[in-house]
């Protein structure tokens, strides 16, 4: 679990030197805030826009690094482009459609609320290493049993990903090509094969695991400390998100 992950990006700025649980609850708190802010609020969006992009200028991201892991969000998009057209309400026109106002305010509280969400964990994914994140679990005294299922997918996760990735190489060089509804049992097969060759693995790093000693739980990972300059310096993007929370809340 040593290796980097693709999500993460090596630096040394300020933001990489934060002790993992720092980011990790400055991160949370940050998206806290995000969801109590009123979505009639624009321009408190605007602000927080600007605070993730100085926190990301801080941790020396590209901007075309943090934009390319925003297409995730992809998903979410589709459905709140749907809202205007099936919310009930109000209707409005909008470059020549009829559109509901209830379902356009609610479009923009998903797309708002959501981008920055993935953009803060993007931010903390592309500044904290896997191991280091869940090093940071366990200070924060998350169960242990969760601890040791996310470590898990850590692992194991690329691995079956390249499973895959060999499966379609395989389908490939046989000729295989997914055109249409016709090839959707030879994909349907391949996942039914997928699901067994993981639990197989799963059930052999299981039992290497229990001739290795494993009785139930993890080995604990060495404590990480943070200091009160670190804890403050963490800290400052959820507080200011929050002075702009409480003003649109007033205004």
């Amino acid at each position: 679990m040593g290796h980097a992950h693709r999500l993460y990006r090596h630096g040394e700025s300020p933001v990489h030197r934060l002790p993992p649980h720092c980011k990790l609850l400055a991160a949370f708190a940050f998206v806290v805030v995000v969801v109590s802010t009123p979505r009639e609020a624009v321009w408190a969006f605007v602000l927080y826009a600007l605070l993730l992009a100085g926190a990301a200028g801080l941790a020396r991201l590209p901007a075309r690094f943090v934009l390319k892991r925003l297409v995730i969000e992809v998903p979410f998009v589709a459905f709140a482009l749907l809202m205007p057209f099936v919310v009930p309400g109000e209707q409005t026109e909008v470059l020549g459609l009829t559109v509901s106002v209830p379902g356009l305010w609610g479009a923009w509280n998903v797309l708002a609320k959501g981008t920055l969400g993935v953009g803060a964990s993007v931010l903390l994914a592309a500044t904290t290493e896997l191991r280091a994140l869940l090093r940071g679990l366990q200070r924060l005294k998350l169960p242990p049993l969760l601890v040791q299922i996310a470590s898990f997918m850590v692992r194991y996760g690329d691995v079956v990903t390249d499973e895959m990735r060999r499966m379609s190489i395989a389908r490939r060089s046989r000729g295989f090509e997914a055109r249409g509804v016709r090839q959707w049992g030879v994909l349907a097969k391949s996942a039914g094969a997928l699901f067994i060759r993981s639990y197989e693995r799963g059930e052999r790093v299981h039992l290497a695991m229990v001739s290795r000693g494993y009785t139930g739980s993890m080995p604990v990972i060495d404590e990480v400390t943070a200091s009160r300059a670190q804890w403050a310096y963490a800290a400052a993007l959820p507080l200011l998100a929050l002075v702009v929370c409480l003003v649109g809340w007033t205004l």
